[in-house]
């Protein structure tokens, strides 16, 4: 079947380009055109009058199964990985009704993450397209005990790393310093040493596969940007140099900056400790995003859902944030879209309306350009060209 939304604006989702009152032609797999012209071959015309068409969304740092709680550690810790399945499951489809239709999974116990994955792949269960790290890898007494697998030393690292691979892992996820979450771990602090590090990096790109470093402190950005990570995850503390250094390397970073927001707002509910962290390192955040945009560094969009209060599909929130801090709507639109495909090297597939490419789209009401609340109209979501959303979830 062949869908053609005619009469509407396309926002490509790379830089600023847009084709206003064209086209689009689809079948159930690809993007089959893309034109400023009218298109008469389709078995289904959408009136796009009003609307705008997108690439499906990218949410770059999720937490498939961690439940949004006050202390969704502790939640995890307790639950069995049936009931995290579930959990995941749930969030699915909660990404796609906000027409995120790619996530980038960064850290699930026992990797429920990588076996839901499979489930989508397979036809089971609807979801997203997901990329998942599985257990990140963790120091002993690091950050995200629950979720992850701890390791010290050369040898245990590469056989750790060499373990998720062969679990089926679609990237490594690396605690590379402590967190705000984790009880009796300052956030700042560096976890694992520059060559632990650069054992897991050569390891993964070994089996073509990147690197995810949570990295909040300045010296442990430092030592994931030394041992040669692909992304750095928070970079609460940046400097000149560091940012320079990702920049010309080609490192991208994702911000987070909704779940530091949500925390805050939220302080009432929040275990101390959490706060404490929280009001401690915060001042920092978004001034190094700032710099970051500043000086060129890559930045793609992602929200750390599954954090306290910070339920799948606030990408829109995500974005809200970036544009108080000094980017352009069409820059965010393409870190939710066009960068975050880059990010996770699937950009001849995804993120972007282009021929040939799959059939991930959605379908919003206004324009996005104007205010990017009007990402949250949606109208349809089109994973592979098949709608899901409304037909198949309500």
């Amino acid at each position: 079947m062949k869908y053609c939304i005619h009469n509407t604006r396309l926002i490509i989702g790379i830089a600023d380009r847009v084709i206003e009152n064209g086209s689009i032609l689809f079948d159930q797999d690809k993007i089959l055109k893309v034109s400023a012209h009218s298109i008469t071959d389709a078995d289904v015309f959408i009136d796009g009058t009003t609307f705008s068409v997108l690439p499906g969304l990218i949410d770059v740092h999720v937490h498939l199964g961690m439940d949004c709680s006050v202390d969704p550690f502790d939640t995890m810790e307790n639950t069995e990985d049936a009931f995290t399945s579930f959990i995941a499951y749930k969030q699915g489809l909660q990404f796609l009704r906000a027409g995120i239709t790619t996530v980038r999974n960064l850290g699930t116990k026992n990797n429920v993450d990588i076996i839901y994955k499979k489930a989508v792949e397979s036809g089971l269960v609807i979801g997203p397209r997901v990329y998942a790290a599985g257990q990140p890898l963790i120091m002993t007494g690091g950050h995200g005990q629950p979720m992850g697998t701890e390791v010290d030393g050369k040898d245990e690292v590469i056989k750790a790393t060499r373990q998720r691979i062969k679990e089926g892992a679609d990237l490594i996820k690396i605690m590379a310093t402590g967190g705000v979450l984790t009880k009796g771990n300052h956030p700042g602090a560096v976890h694992f040493n520059v060559d632990e590090l650069k054992c897991i990096c050569q390891e993964a790109a070994k089996a073509s596969l990147t690197t995810a470093a949570h990295a909040i402190g300045l010296n442990g950005v430092k030592n994931a940007i030394k041992a040669g990570v692909n992304t750095i995850e928070h970079g609460y503390y940046l400097d000149k140099e560091t940012v320079d250094t990702m920049r010309d390397l080609g490192i991208y970073l994702t911000p987070t900056l909704l779940a530091p927001t949500l925390l805050q707002k939220n302080s009432e509910h929040i275990p101390q400790h959490m706060i404490d962290k929280i009001e401690e390192i915060e001042k920092e955040h978004r001034k190094s995003f700032r710099l970051a945009l500043e000086r060129g560094v890559k930045i793609i969009a992602g929200t750390d859902a599954g954090t306290p209060f910070n339920n799948p599909g606030q990408l829109v929130e995500e974005l809200k944030i970036m544009l108080e801090e000094g980017m352009t709507t069409a820059q965010a639109i393409e870190s939710a879209t066009y960068l975050g495909a880059k990010c996770l090297k699937v950009d001849s597939l995804i993120g972007s309306l282009e021929e040939q490419k799959l059939a991930d789209l959605i379908v919003v009401k206004g324009n996005p350009l104007e205010d990017i609340s009007n990402l949250k109209n949606i109208q349809h979501v089109f994973k592979g060209g098949v709608r899901l959303y409304p037909d198949q979830i309500h």
